[in-house]
């Protein structure tokens, strides 16, 4: 299964592009596998992110807001999500993946 972060390339807020951002380049940083998905570009993608965040993650109004983020079809989570397990240092476990060991590289 690979993470998928669903984004909206041509989003015309500034804070839905920073938060997609940071998501980006987070996993880029730390060499998690993830396929950009962008909204904009494919209705149906659009419909199947829709249809597969769980009804109690959805606003009360309109649609859910990029980024939400995927493992495979297990919903992950939108940004704020994403952002509490970054602070909690659990990113891996709320991506659904197994904590890498740490690093052994010598001085």
């Amino acid at each position: 299964m690979v993470v998928r972060v669903f984004v909206a390339s041509s989003s015309g807020f500034v804070a839905i592009k920073k938060k997609q951002q940071d998501v980006v380049r987070f996993l880029e940083a730390n060499k998690i596998e993830f396929e950009e998905v962008d909204i904009t570009m494919s209705e149906e993608q659009r419909q199947w992110m829709y249809k597969n965040i769980p009804p109690e993650k959805k606003p009360s109004q309109g649609n859910p807001l990029p980024p939400q983020i995927f493992n495979g079809d297990r919903y992950c989570g939108d940004y704020d999500s994403f952002f509490e397990s970054k602070e909690s240092n659990t990113v891996f476990s709320f991506l659904g993946l197994k904590p890498r060991p740490a690093s052994t590289a010598e001085p």
